[in-house]
């Protein structure tokens, strides 16, 4: 026994024993318009300096949003395309490396964000310009099974230019998985529709919808640890809204508005809680930021804190590490992904130094060693 114990110990003194918290980070990119990206890339992230080392590249084509498995097995990606797929990727940790199992159409065009329901059984896919959600079996392999159903919406917005059809851009499933939660970009609509996971299909004669403001674009969404609280980003407005949740029912609480530039111009685009729900963090596009916002424990209701630079041009996705010690973000037009450090008493993120390049980075997602 006290052998064991001295080797623990050395192995402590050293860092060795910390392998085992390592965090792999998965990027996906676009490949089009001469990107110099071919793919999803693997990195290994040091949370102790902050640093990103590239393990890996898997070919793909518009690998431009990933989710994974709650095993941490498997990596689920779109491929953005005018004829849309999903691609299944089984997962390697000791070596990093992504292994193709197949490939499904979306069954929509433009497919953008992936949700895998609690059960782990089912994926739903977003296709932004045919305005649909698909839903696929996940087999007990990883690999994608057959398709379940597909629902299209139907409507328009004010905005003649980019809410003349309906634009699906995410699915949230909610914490006790009866209800998805569609956010339509196209209609500013954010639609609940009741479902089942015994039969991976959704309830579409009994859905119900929560309007957000004309023309605002409702685009991503993040639920609270509480079950209480839901938050979402509008695009074009750039605004963040709270909704008190209860029974798959959205109930409107607040809007805020932080963006002072460029209005309507693929402004909001990310958004996600730190792991302790003390802060809310939201990419914006059109002026390059992270705004960060304080909650309210009581009320659920966020209060602007300030904003950081991404250091980069046009932060599409960014992702805060399970430590909530680091903030990662992906800066579409200037081809890096920068790295910050967030402050425990603040949130405010602050500028590490570190960054890597990468062609037309979007997305970013971790897996655990």
């Amino acid at each position: 026994m006290k052998t064991i114990l001295a080797s623990l110990f050395l192995l402590s003194l050293t860092g060795t024993a910390r392998t085992s918290w390592g965090q792999y980070l998965v990027a996906g990119t676009y490949t089009n318009n001469n990107s110099s990206s071919k793919g999803i890339y693997i990195y290994d992230f040091d949370q102790q300096n902050g640093t990103l080392t590239e393990v890996s590249m898997t070919p793909a084509v518009n690998p431009s949003y990933q989710v994974v498995s709650k095993n941490q097995r498997f990596v689920y990606s779109v491929n953005e395309t005018a004829n849309g797929g999903i691609s299944a990727f089984s997962f390697d940790k000791k070596t990093g490396k992504l292994t193709l199992l197949n490939t499904v159409e979306s069954k929509g065009d433009d497919p953008c964000y992936l949700e895998i329901d609690r059960s782990g059984k089912w994926l739903f896919a977003s296709n932004y310009s045919s305005g649909s959600f698909s839903i696929y079996r996940i087999n007990k392999d990883g690999s994608l099974g057959g398709l379940s159903q597909v629902v299209t919406h139907e409507g328009s917005g004010p905005d003649t230019a980019r809410q003349q059809a309906p634009h699906v851009h995410s699915t949230t499933v909610s914490p006790n998985n009866r209800f998805v939660f569609v956010c339509d970009l196209g209609t500013d609509k954010i639609v609940t529709y009741p479902f089942k996971a015994t039969t991976g299909k959704v309830d579409t004669a009994n859905a119900f919808f929560t309007s957000t403001a004309p023309g605002a674009g409702p685009r991503h969404m993040v639920i609270a640890r509480s079950k209480k609280f839901v938050y979402n980003v509008d695009e074009m407005g750039g605004t963040v809204n709270t909704y008190t949740l209860k029974n798959g029912r959205l109930q409107h609480l607040h809007t805020t508005d932080a963006l002072k530039a460029e209005k309507g111009k693929a402004a909001g685009a990310d958004i996600h809680l730190s792991p302790d729900n003390k802060f809310l963090y939201v990419s914006q596009r059109s002026n390059s930021t992270i705004e960060v916002y304080q909650i309210d424990p009581a009320t659920g209701i966020p209060a602007f804190v300030g904003s950081q630079s991404t250091n980069g041009d046009f932060p599409r996705n960014f992702t805060i590490d399970p430590s909530g010690r680091w903030l990662i973000a992906a800066n579409q037009k200037s081809d890096n992904i920068t790295v910050f450090k967030l402050n425990p008493a603040t949130g405010l993120p602050e500028p590490s130094g570190h960054e890597v390049k990468t062609g037309i980075p979007v997305s970013l997602k971790w897996i655990l060693k």
